[in-house]
């Protein structure tokens, strides 16, 4: 079996509908804002208009962690947009590093799951926790996986990230690497550590999503690592099985 999936992994091209998918674009990372949802404070955070937010803090100190109409804080709008000088500002007004918007996720995700760096680095070194999860139970390192942001994951599990946290779905950071076939992401988890047979709800092992997806470089570093080829899922399939289902022939 294990020989007929090393045949598989060198096969590209065969599972259109599985690569369309795989393509579809992902939604957009940020927050969709209308002026008339915010107040001026969190406009002016959003906006990153350092002075108007400090003026409007010393003349009241209680709107720091004050919501928006969307539940949202500064904290967490000034993330989505870089804003990394308003970041600093709220934290030194106490801000709460660890609110949640309505979607459960923290500043530290939204910074995440857009890409701001600078922010994101800001919100460990004061403390933020990156093992909050939002309401899909998935934490800021399932975001940077799917951003496909090494630097941002490495900065995560520097400040103790736990690189075993599953989302609802029973997901880690790895298998939902596999799931959105993010080569350079699933080696990097690998080289931290990551459980390479960790299942996900359906039973479905890492070799087994990797085929499912199409997803042949990454079942060769799979098969490399040693992992079950005859591991079964739910279902009762194996990867042979579903390499039969993605178009290979033996």
């Amino acid at each position: 079996m294990k020989k007929r999936l090393t045949e598989f992994a060198s096969c590209v091209g065969f599972s259109i509908h599985q690569r369309e998918r795989r393509n579809r674009e992902n939604p957009v990372p940020g927050y969709h804002v209308r002026k008339r949802e915010l107040t001026p404070f969190h406009e002016a955070a959003y906006f990153g208009h350092l002075d108007t937010v400090e003026v409007l803090l010393l003349r009241n100190e209680n709107v720091v962690d004050g919501r928006d109409r969307k539940n949202r804080t500064a904290l967490h709008l000034a993330c989505t947009t870089g804003q990394s000088s308003v970041v600093r500002l709220l934290i030194h007004w106490d801000c709460n590093l660890n609110a949640r918007d309505k979607e459960g996720k923290t500043a530290l995700i939204k910074a995440v799951q857009c890409q701001k760096e600078v922010c994101v680095t800001v919100l460990l070194e004061y403390r933020a926790d990156p093992n909050l999860e939002d309401n899909c139970q998935n934490t800021a390192l399932h975001y940077a996986v799917l951003a496909g942001d090494t630097s941002i994951a490495a900065k995560l599990l520097r400040y103790n990230a736990n690189i075993e946290a599953t989302d609802k779905y029973n997901f880690t950071p790895l298998l939902l690497a596999i799931r959105e076939n993010k080569e350079e992401m699933v080696k990097f988890l690998i080289e931290n550590g990551a459980n390479v047979h960790a299942v996900d709800k359906l039973q479905r092992s890492a070799l087994t999503l990797a085929v499912f997806h199409d997803s042949p470089d990454i079942v060769k570093l799979l098969l490399q690592k040693h992992v079950n080829a005859s591991s079964r899922d739910l279902q009762g399939w194996c990867p042979e099985q579903y390499a039969r289902l993605n178009g290979f022939k033996q």
